[in-house]
């Protein structure tokens, strides 16, 4: 039998439903994945093997109707609250936390039967792009352990790619979701701001964050959201907007389905290896029916200027009374990311919040209405190692954040839903992804058509090497 961690998520919940594997042997392959990956990736904060063991034995010896994910192993991103459970979201300042209550996508996946090993590193207060932490570690890319995973996702994005479990949410505030995905050869949605519930998640920038998943496919993430989408009375931003199940019409034929491909600022500064991917990519939506047509991205330097300057200063607010009183617990490179926040006059952020729906109204009608959704790069450099990206250690800041950033802020601001696509490797197993992006909403369509890129290509099947024993 093929080694089962390597299954995706759809295919190991259907494998579990038709008693093909039991949850408990699912549980032990992940967690003996899990053991023998840590000292590569140290993507766990948590590994809670015990009561994962527990829960499987509880799933299989369960009666009655089971949810589309029952017994399937996953894990999270140590930002969502589990009561009576430490969430450290990254920090020592939070190592012994204990949670008040229970995030709402958390409960939304419990009730669907999923299994939970653990929590899994981060970004220190899902504040970096790259995965460093200098708190609990690093985390590192399976694919190539000297190089980025991409934040601050980053132990979602490592876990899942190492097959150590089937997926895991993550969180996306300026890229969060979609860097890890598309550095470590992974599918990532960021919804439309307001498709899932934030209760119980750490909050990063109120007005930009999302909570989503990270998946070893289009359809994982298309199954995963159906589960945690929707209205939520513990989050009044939640859209009350009906959820569809993604996965229907996931295999709809895209021919004659237009895809935009910005002919400014998006790929002003990619990189030549990863342009060549990216127009393989197109080549391979071309061949699948759809049309290509250019399109401009009005002022986008704006777009992510403004959603730096909401990011910044939503973020002091959070962070005012920690940063006062601790400032030695933050690393260098995040405190002064977040201090500039203080000393932005108040009119200068309302401004950036009002401008929001202008601009998203000029940008749906000079852009979107060209197209069905928009094609771009996720990161348009070869994925840089972490020395390179280590500010604690010297290194730029413009290169180790606003450089990586750049695709994938203004989908923020303007709160469009984006799906992260692996598309291939440069030198190195160096994975390169694109997103695509859409009107307010469209999440179904932006399955549709990342799930036939998969099903044309094979990118998403490609394993890391396995640690040494």
């Amino acid at each position: 039998m093929t080694n089962p961690t390597h299954w995706s998520m759809t295919e190991a919940a259907d494998a579990i439903a038709s008693r093909k594997i039991s949850a408990l042997e699912l549980t032990e392959a992940c967690l003996a994945a899990s053991r023998a990956w840590q000292a590569t990736t140290n993507a766990f904060i948590d590994l809670r093997a015990d009561e994962a063991l527990e829960a499987a034995r509880a799933a299989d010896a369960a009666t009655g109707p089971r949810g589309k994910l029952h017994g399937v192993p996953l894990a999270h991103k140590d930002m969502y609250y589990r009561k009576g459970r430490i969430s450290t979201c990254g920090s020592v300042i939070r190592k012994a936390w204990v949670a008040p209550s229970t995030s709402t996508a958390l409960a939304r996946i419990d009730a669907a039967g999923a299994l939970d090993l653990g929590t899994l590193n981060m970004a220190e207060w899902a504040g970096g792009a790259t995965g460093h932490n200098i708190h609990f570690g690093d985390a590192c890319n399976p694919h190539a352990p000297a190089h980025i995973t991409g934040g601050s996702s980053s132990g979602t994005g490592a876990a899942v790619a190492a097959r150590a479990i089937f997926a895991g949410l993550g969180s996306d505030t300026g890229g969060s979701i979609r860097l890890p995905a598309a550095a470590c050869g992974l599918a990532g949605m960021k919804a439309t701001w307001g498709r899932v519930s934030r209760a119980g998640a750490m909050p990063r920038a109120w007005s930009l964050d999302c909570v989503g998943p990270l998946t070893r496919t289009v359809r994982d993430s298309a199954r995963l959201l159906s589960i945690i989408a929707g209205a939520d009375p513990a989050d009044p931003t939640a859209a009350n907007v009906p959820v569809p199940d993604y996965e229907q019409g996931i295999d709809a034929p895209v021919t004659g389905l237009r895809i935009g491909v910005p002919e400014n600022f998006l790929f002003d500064e990619v990189e030549a290896p990863v342009q060549a991917l990216l127009d393989a990519a197109l080549a391979v939506f071309r061949r699948l029916g759809c049309t290509l047509v250019p399109v401009r991205v009005p002022d986008g330097q704006a777009l992510l200027d403004l959603g730096g300057l909401i990011s910044v200063v939503e973020a002091a607010a959070i962070h005012r009374e920690h940063m006062t009183t601790r400032p030695q617990d933050y690393s260098r490179n995040l405190f002064n990311r977040t201090e500039p926040g203080f000393h932005i006059p108040a009119v200068r952020y309302l401004e950036a919040l009002s401008l929001r729906g202008k601009i998203l109204a000029e940008f749906s009608a000079a852009t979107l209405s060209q197209c069905d959704a928009i094609f771009a790069p996720v990161i348009g450099q070869a994925l840089p190692t972490r020395a390179e990206t280590d500010v604690e250690a010297g290194a730029s800041l413009a290169f180790a954040h606003s450089k990586l950033i750049r695709c994938t802020r203004p989908f923020n601001y303007l709160g469009l839903p984006a799906l992260s696509v692996p598309c291939g490797f440069t030198a190195g197993q160096l994975p390169v992804g694109f997103q695509l992006a859409g009107a307010p909403f469209s999440e179904a369509l932006l399955f549709q058509l990342g799930h036939a890129f998969q099903m044309a290509t094979d990118f998403h099947t490609i394993l890391p090497k396995a640690p040494a024993a």
